[in-house]
């Protein structure tokens, strides 16, 4: 790998966290802050959002001062996977139930990888998906369709 002058990792990194901060403390500048005592709406996002700030502002520093391994090229494979398996989970859910949407969500984020073994992701979708009733619908009550309607 070849050293770069800058960490490009940190620095992005540092980025992506002060935008986040600088987003988050935007859409909040309405709310009241209150104090300590007396917290406001604004106070517990304001607070997370000051020290997610600080976060980034230390990886833009460490990434500016220190020399980093460049960034290794995005594979798309991984990537269009597991926004595929988000996607389907996300417009299945409701309609073919948790069972059947947590499954295909495995089976399809399976493709991220050519390491992946059809029988081993079969199953792993059948326990994961039963796990996932197990916890949503029984341990926490959730309204959730298990099954098509």
């Amino acid at each position: 790998m070849t050293r770069r002058a800058l960490d490009w990792r940190d620095l992005i990194l540092g980025l992506f966290l002060v935008a986040v901060a600088a987003g988050a403390l935007w859409m909040t500048r309405t709310l009241s802050i209150g104090s300590a005592a007396d917290m406001g709406p604004g106070y517990m996002p304001r607070v997370v959002s000051l020290a997610l700030l600080g976060f980034g502002l230390f990886f833009l520093v460490r990434g500016a001062r220190h020399a980093g391994e460049a960034i290794q090229p995005v594979h798309l494979r991984p990537v269009l996977a597991v926004l595929l398996a988000v996607g389907v989970f996300a417009l299945t859910a409701e309609r073919l139930g948790l069972a059947i949407s947590s499954v295909l969500t495995v089976l399809l984020a399976g493709f991220a990888t050519r390491e992946t073994r059809p029988i081993e992701s079969v199953l792993f979708a059948i326990v994961l998906s039963g796990l996932a009733a197990l916890l949503f619908i029984k341990v926490l009550a959730l309204p959730v369709p298990l099954w098509p309607r």
